[in-house]
């Protein structure tokens, strides 16, 4: 039988082609936008793709689904409560489908979404006994998934608290997890591992809300952990109910001069994607910063571009920003996407052209305390999550956090300089890009650590929230 994992690395998405090569046949279980990786296989596997399953109409990705039916002529198949406006074979728990020597079995598991969806895989060539289930967004490896994305979030933990007792873990031990996102998805919490699989005996053993056997202790310990919702949530799931998507958009070049024209535009973002250091010594005015190079792409820019009507990257080759543009498309962007472009040249034909180069201060947090002491005017701004920054923060810092930035924080004096701060350099890069954008004169860029390192060189530390801190109202 065939069983491959297809990793979406940036959105922390996993996807599956399986089927039997001996019959020709196969099926790409919650495909990601970008639908390449699946044909290739399928072509090197010698096997014809003829359906696509979904576990759920997600909410954090664009699906394939529509690609792969208009490339390949596959079936798509979805739970019937999801009642989409494309055409499709719906599906009710307990109903079986054949790919030659291997059965799929569905498992109703309601919970992260009312219809969700597990696959029970069994391999007849060699027992009748399931080996393996595909989990979708209800079992993680070490988590659960959030059940905040479709219903009331009580609602959602009782609903996956049943459905994992009733279900998943009704299996045997020895079958094993495949789940639907890795660690770094915002579908589930902190305890989500990047490792790839697990089994039903591990998770059980391991899984510390496994071990919850009381539902409402489950839901507490379920909803208390919840960071922030999915970016775009709401448009994604109704771009995945349909029409159906056929087509990726694709960027136009721009010159600089005409994105010169562009830049004071409405709705226009630039995104610069290159390194941080890159970005610091000469950008594009008002450019925000996301790197490409870092995992998470994607979902940072669609916290910042919602309502952007059009979308220019700035990046080191064409091929990039065609990546770009994927990562864009692949949360929900479309449109954006279509109505933008890249740069042409980079940022060296825009100074070429004789065009504005903005900078930005980067500091290494070894002399923060040095200019904190020369420079007592100097505001620290903590942009890293509220449950972070309670845990642990530098005195008298303010806090909001990175995607919450639609202008100058309260509290912080435009005219005076800042000092942007998180757990590494990463979030305070891109939360210094935004304040930037928004008017603050002097930013500083806080790098080589965050919060932890500060304290690891012996910067004191307060919990909880600062009590004069407006930014924290």
């Amino acid at each position: 039988m065939i069983f491959r994992q297809v990793v979406h690395d940036d959105l922390g998405c996993a996807s599956y082609l399986i089927g039997d090569n001996h019959a020709g046949v196969a099926a790409v279980v919650d495909p990601r936008l970008e639908i390449e990786p699946y044909l290739e296989l399928a072509e090197y596997l010698g096997v014809r793709i003829e359906h696509v399953f979904e576990t759920h109409n997600h909410a954090d990705h664009v699906s394939g689904h529509g690609r792969l039916a208009a490339a390949t002529g596959a079936r798509i198949h979805i739970h019937r409560l999801v009642a989409p406006e494309f055409e499709h074979e719906p599906f009710e728990h307990g109903d079986e489908f054949t790919l030659g020597a291997l059965r799929m079995r569905a498992l109703h598991t309601p919970g992260h979404r009312p219809e969700h969806t597990c696959f029970l895989l069994t391999d007849t060539r060699r027992g009748q006994s399931p080996w393996a289930v595909l989990t979708g967004d209800s079992l993680f490896v070490g988590d659960v998934a959030r059940p905040d994305l479709a219903v009331e979030r009580s609602e959602g933990a009782r609903g996956i608290f049943r459905s994992l007792r009733d279900q998943l873990l009704a299996l045997p031990d020895h079958v094993e997890v495949w789940p639907g996102h890795l660690g770094g998805s915002m579908c589930g919490g902190p305890g989500m591992d990047l490792k790839v699989c697990s089994t039903i005996g591990f998770e059980r053993r391991h899984n510390p809300l496994l071990a919850i056997a009381d539902e409402q202790e489950f839901v507490t310990a379920a909803i208390s952990a919840l960071g922030a919702q999915p970016p775009n949530f709401k448009a994604i799931v109704e771009l995945n109910h349909g029409p159906l998507l056929t087509d990726a958009p694709r960027p136009a070049g721009i010159s600089a001069q005409a994105l010169a024209s562009l830049d004071e535009s409405p709705g226009t973002l630039v995104i610069d994607t290159r390194s941080d250091t890159a970005f610091a010594a000469g950008h594009v005015p008002r450019a925000l910063w996301i790197p490409l190079a870092r995992g998470g792409f994607g979902t940072r820019l669609a916290w910042l571009a919602a309502g952007a009507q059009r979308l220019i990257f700035v990046c080191e080759s064409e091929a990039l920003g065609v990546r770009a543009a994927a990562l864009a498309a692949a949360v929900g962007l479309h449109e954006a996407v279509s109505g933008g472009g890249v740069l042409q040249g980079g940022i060296g034909a825009w100074s070429a052209a004789g065009l504005p180069l903005a900078s930005l201060r980067r500091l290494p947090v070894s002399e923060l305390r040095s200019l904190l002491d020369s420079a007592p005017a100097t505001q620290v701004l903590d942009v890293r999550d509220r449950a972070e920054y309670e845990l642990g923060h530098l005195p008298g810092s303010l806090h909001r956090t990175w995607h919450d930035i639609s202008g100058i924080p309260d509290g912080i004096d435009a005219r005076q300089p800042v000092a942007v701060i998180c757990a590494s350099s990463l979030r305070a890069g891109v939360a210094a890009a935004l304040l930037k954008r928004h008017g603050v004169q002097q930013v500083l860029h806080v790098v080589d650590g965050g919060v932890q390192r500060w304290a690891a060189l012996g910067g004191s530390l307060s919990s909880g929230r600062e009590a004069d801190s407006p930014a924290l109202a």
